[in-house]
């Protein structure tokens, strides 16, 4: 018998939440999605009670995996705040107010990791994912040791760039073994659900997915984690942001002026959550001609340059508009791997020697921010 959504929500009726309702009937339980066998779900309690609520999440996963044809549970645990709840600290511990103080609790990096960069691109469609991937082989060329978590919930990529299939295998019941490829050690929401299946998830939700592929993921041991962020500012990378000292991010835009709008959101966010900003990557920056050799500056050239500038962050390198890193890209063979020592692989190793440099300049570590949205 194959599970439904429906099965399995009658099936939670019997968990019951620490107020002793089931979490069915309370209204905590939503979003139950079944997709060949992969479930997920979310339970919503109040901040003040998630801690409670963290056994039922677990026996609410173990339930289901109980249940006939059930291949893999992941059951996020949001946690809202009450209404009329204060909304923000006093001004003094505000991200990036005057006087901002450090945050009280203590938030740890990930075990066994040395320190975790976000890739990361005001908009879509700019070449973010292509470029994480090939950052990634070119630092593990420098001789670190390398792991990619694919953070983008909505449209992860990592399975197809690095032609991985299948799903995680599961450690002590709990912990999730990365996929390998090339020697990356990788994560990815896509190795979770079907290609085509939509993930119609609210920013909770995204929040928790996030934390669990950080914390619940045998990453160690690892001197680098590139973090694949979605496009935007929203959840994804504020949560990143707020649970581990995150030692810096790079910018990924193109050189038109309405992609470095989106850019100049994306360093201004870091900078505001305290986060140093690696560099800015110029991607499809020109186009060579394969008959003829005529460059062509299809989307502009030189934006990037001019807004790291204004910036005052390093401008880490131009990537060309190439028809062979698209194609090794959709092959799931990144151009650092299949072709390493041609010309375009080289283009992304010397940003990666780059941005080693950067850590090395920021000593890899920092405190992470408390991170206050004000309405």
């Amino acid at each position: 018998m194959t599970a439904t959504s429906e099965s399995i929500t009658q099936a939670l009726k019997s968990v019951k939440g620490p107020d002793g309702k089931d979490i069915v009937s309370s209204g905590k339980l939503s979003g139950v999605v079944v997709t060949g066998g992969k479930v997920f779900c979310s339970l919503t309690v109040d901040a003040a009670e998630a801690q409670a609520w963290e056994a039922v999440r677990k026996q609410a996963e173990e339930l289901i995996k109980s249940l006939p044809g059930i291949a893999s549970v992941l059951i996020a645990l949001t946690a809202e705040k009450k209404g009329g709840a204060p909304s923000a600290p006093p001004p003094q511990q505000r991200a990036g107010g005057p006087g901002a103080q450090p945050a009280g609790r203590a938030v740890q990096g990930v075990p066994g990791v040395k320190a975790i960069i976000a890739v990361a691109s005001g908009k879509g469609g700019v070449g973010k994912s292509t470029t994480a991937v090939n950052l990634a082989l070119g630092l593990q060329s420098l001789g670190l040791k390398v792991g990619v978590l694919d953070a983008d919930i909505y449209g992860p990529s990592m399975p197809r760039l690095l032609a991985l299939k299948g799903k995680p295998e599961l450690i002590g019941g709990r912990t999730l073994k990365p996929m390998e490829a090339f020697g990356l050690k990788v994560m990815s929401i896509g190795f979770l659900v079907d290609e085509d299946t939509p993930m119609i998830w609210r920013g909770p939700m995204v929040q928790s997915a996030i934390t669990q592929m950080l914390r619940e993921v045998d990453w160690a041991p690892l001197d680098v984690i590139v973090v694949d962020m979605p496009p935007g500012t929203g959840d994804a990378q504020l949560t990143l942001a707020q649970q581990v000292p995150l030692a810096g991010a790079v910018i990924v835009s193109t050189p038109q002026d309405l992609a470095l709008i989106d850019a100049r959101r994306g360093i201004a966010m870091f900078k505001r959550v305290d986060v140093p900003v690696l560099g800015l990557v110029e991607n499809m920056s020109y186009f060579l001609c394969p008959h003829c050799g005529e460059r062509s500056d299809i989307f502009s050239h030189g934006g990037a340059r001019h807004e790291a500038d204004r910036w005052n962050v390093q401008f880490l390198g131009e990537v060309p508009l190439e028809l062979k890193i698209r194609e090794t890209s959709d092959a799931g063979s990144p151009i650092v791997a299949s072709d390493p020592d041609g010309p375009y692989a080289k283009i992304y190793k010397d940003i990666a020697a780059k941005v080693r440099g950067a850590l090395e300049g920021t000593g890899g570590k920092r405190a992470a921010p408390r991170i206050v949205i004000e309405s």
